[in-house]
């Protein structure tokens, strides 16, 4: 059998949109690829004029917005080619895969020149979004055939988690394991098998849930504006929901699947057809946001966008729309009672959604198991593929299987016969939940059955069930992972850090708490963020209120909480992820050891409020300047040249609250320590993290002791202080941003002392807090909380 390891470098056959982008994503897990694609018509004899095509794909793949490359010197791991001259090297390759143009004689031609240079053994993958598998391994060799099959990457392949694993019939299980457990572990993937099947399973169902959302907003004549706000967040589906989606994946995207689900599908819902408008809109290549504009388009010098009008063909203001019914169930937090409050109303958006989910629900069931072995590989495909929050038998379990379904037989609508069979057994939720875990109801067997998890993909939630709460509050909870280590949890919105959490993880961390039964301690939750930084709604109303001792309670019991993780006897490991902004940062840049997600959206961002960073941000960052200083010239001055470029750059990471977009981009600010493992599988974090936590406390932990510094002092002070002069006399930033510039800079000088005096971390935090109070009394500081409340953006004042 084939083990993840030997996949030691990679041939990627297409440089366009997919292919260069798969290649940037194998040199994020650090696998060398050859990108090859054809030599372009009339290239002249020179190596570069030959690789032109493949380089200009690399060169779209560095430029790409999202970023394809976690950081972009990985681009130097991806070696561009062409198929005339450099095919005879994938000789050395492990695994292939073809990404070339949907067409299947140029991808069995491709593969029949594949097949006569390629090693016995090596894997030969096809990115194909919905050609036939079986025909394109048709006539080939025995070794080629056991080692084809489709591995359909979704677009942007580093965000999109989704894999397709489809195999032919031939193909080698051994084969099909190891690689897909390459691409769970390496590469960060979700992976879901699918049938050889047209548009395989998230495409299918995707593509038809769009499909007869248009359909239905023509028939109840809706805006382009109302469909997306029912099609969002109050389905649990992306905020882009169906035509700002559209825009960003491409027009001609859909159109394609939609007309190879028209060519090659025949179920019961084949007469559904995009709309004529749709067709009118492709001939006028109004594709999106890669020409210029779609179903919205974008107005020269401005964010605002302007909306199709799809009734005449004309762009127009966007218009809010007026669905009160919606407006009332935006205040229903849990997902299950917001869709049952929709669905049972009786305006437009409960018949909108009744017409388009009772659809979807019926279509997915009766896709089991045409297209997937099981519901729970439907509903994983659809989460991964499409971001949605639940799957279609998420969604029916959420409004109710009985109650749907007796309301289509009433309606007369044709109920499919997988939900009869659920029903007729007894059952009234496509899942069960047990004490062992969540299972699926097979309508084979009128039965669930138990849904099994690759070995390593774990969540606190399944943690929970496993093993029990030791401790909990409103705001966080202490759960047992088993073997001795206990993970504290934030559940607050947006994991928002108020009084509940600080108090929980001072309390489990200190001797004589809960986590006295632990050896070692992980953080990290199950949202979609770590944590969107402290509860500053909770500080705005303070300072309103004029209660200046509790605020200098407050940011001391944060103090508190930062350190009992820096200073806890037993080693605390946080698993960050998503955004961790501000006190999220500063909780892990406090941790032990840290084990976040390759996708980390990190920074300290405290100046975009007006503030500082006052948990112990600034101090470790203060701490780390001394420290890289200290490598480059060991014993050097406290006002030595490399201290000064050291502070000069966490001053700026904190200054611009710059924020990492990668995990890669983290380390190289700072925020991770060069003994920091990054997880690509945002599924494996805490069972990477508990592993951690784990190496620590078996290799006998020490906690660090506090420690005395010299001071930067008044010369670094100073030097900080005309920078921020410089860039205020430049126009770069405003006068208040010159207050906080400063405050930032007396911080991390350790003050306005000489140079060389010791000082301690508790000195540093003391004036962390002092600056952070002097901010909150400033006016245009409560501006700023008070705007970034309300919008969600910073405010310039």
């Amino acid at each position: 059998m084939l083990m993840t390891r030997l996949i030691r470098k990679v041939a990627v056959l297409g440089a366009g949109t997919m292919g260069a982008r798969i290649a940037a994503h194998l040199a994020n897990a650090g696998v060398p690829s050859l990108l090859l694609d054809v030599v372009p018509g009339g290239a002249e004899s020179s190596r570069d004029g030959r690789n032109r095509i493949a380089e200009a794909g690399l060169e779209a793949a560095r430029k790409s917005k999202p970023a394809a490359f976690f950081a972009p010197e990985l681009a130097r791991l991806v070696r561009p080619g062409n198929f005339d001259d450099d095919l005879k090297e994938i000789a050395g390759c492990d695994w292939i895969v073809e990404a070339v143009v949907e067409d299947l004689e140029i991808k069995r031609n491709l593969l029949k020149r594949v097949e006569a240079v390629r090693r016995a053994g090596t894997l030969t993958t096809t990115n194909t979004s919905g050609l036939p598998l079986h025909k394109i391994a048709e006539g080939f060799g025995e070794d080629f055939r056991r080692h084809f099959f489709g591995t359909h990457f979704f677009n942007p392949p580093r965000y999109m988690r989704l894999l397709e694993l489809i195999p032919t019939p031939e193909a080698d299980e051994a084969s099909m394991e190891a690689l897909g457990r390459f691409c769970d572990i390496h590469l960060g993937k979700g992976v879901v098998r699918a049938k050889d099947t047209p548009n395989f399973i998230a495409n299918r169902i995707g593509t038809f849930s769009a499909v007869n959302v248009m359909n239905v907003m023509q028939k109840m004549e809706l805006t382009i504006e109302e469909v997306d706000a029912l099609t969002g967040d109050a389905v649990g589906w992306p905020r882009s929901a169906t035509f700002r989606t559209t825009d960003l994946v491409g027009l001609d995207v859909l159109w394609h699947v939609a007309r190879n689900s028209a060519e090659n599908i025949r179920d019961e819902r084949s007469d559904l057809k995009l709309p004529a408008f749709v067709t009118q809109m492709m001939e006028r290549k109004w594709l999106g946001d890669k020409t210029g504009g779609g179903f919205y388009r974008k107005q020269k010098g401005s964010d605002d966008r302007l909306a199709l009008d799809w009734k005449t063909l004309e762009y127009r203001a966007r218009q809010k729309p007026r669905l009160a019914a919606l407006e009332m169930a935006k205040n229903v937090e849990d997902a299950g009672e917001r869709l049952r409050m929709l669905l049972g109303g009786r305006g437009k958006e409960a018949q909108f959604l009744w017409e388009t989910l009772s659809a979807l629900w019926n279509y997915a069931a009766n896709r089991v198991p045409e297209i997937a072995e099981s519901i729970a590989d439907i509903d994983r495909a659809m989460k991964l593929g499409f971001n949605w929050q639940l799957g279609p038998f998420e969604l029916w379990d959420a409004a109710g299987v009985r109650t749907t379904v007796e309301r289509m037989s009433k309606e007369g609508m044709a109920v499919a016969p997988n939900a009869e069979r659920l029903l007729r057994a007894g059952h009234e939720t496509w899942y069960s939940e047990t004490s062992a875990g969540r299972a699926w109801f097979d309508p084979a067997k009128s039965d669930y059955r138990p849904e099994t998890l690759p070995a390593g993909v774990w969540s606190v939630g399944l943690a929970k069930t496993a093993g029990g709460v030791a401790k909990k509050n409103p705001g966080a909870s202490l759960v047992d992972l088993g073997d001795g280590v206990g993970c504290i949890e934030f559940h607050s919105k947006m994991n928002a850090l108020g009084g509940d959490i600080v108090q929980l993880t001072t309390q489990a961390l200190r001797p004589g708490g809960a986590g006295d039964a632990f050896d070692a301690f992980v953080i990290t939750n199950d949202a979609q963020n770590f944590s969107a930084g402290a509860n500053i709604m909770q500080l705005l109303l303070a300072v309103q209120e004029g209660e200046w001792d509790e605020v200098d309670f407050a940011i001391r019991q944060f103090q508190g909480m930062t350190q009992a993780i820096k200073f806890c006897a037993k080693p605390v490991v946080v698993a960050p992820f998503g955004m961790a902004l501000g006190g999220g940062c500063e909780i892990a840049l406090h941790a032990a050891a840290r084990q976040p997600h390759a996708e980390l959206y990190m920074g300290l961002v405290e100046v975009g409020v007006g503030l500082l960073p006052g948990g112990g941000g600034c101090k470790e960052m203060l701490l780390r300047a001394i420290d890289s200083a200290a490598a480059v010239r060991p014993g050097g001055r406290a006002e030595s040249v490399e201290l000064m470029e050291a502070l000069k750059r966490a001053f700026e990471i904190i200054g611009m609250a710059k924020v990492s977009t990668s995990a890669a981009e983290a380390r190289g600010y700072g925020f991770l320590g060069a003994g920091d493992r990054v997880t690509m599988n945002r599924e494996r974090v805490l069972n990477d993290a508990k592993r951690r936590a784990l190496e620590l406390a078996s290799a006998g932990y020490e906690p660090p002791a506090p420690r005395e510094i010299a001071a930067p002092g008044e010369s670094m002070l100073a030097t900080l202080k005309l920078g921020v002069y410089l860039m205020r006399e430049a126009e770069y930033i405003s006068d208040h941003d010159v207050k906080v510039g400063n405050k930032v800079a007396e911080v991390l000088s350790g003050g306005a002392v000489t140079p060389g005096t010791m000082i301690s971390e508790q000195y540093v935090l003391d004036l962390e807090r002092e600056g952070f109070k002097s901010l909150c009394g400033e006016r245009k500081t409560l501006e700023r909380i008070q705007y970034t409340l309300k919008t969600g953006k910073p405010l310039r004042n």
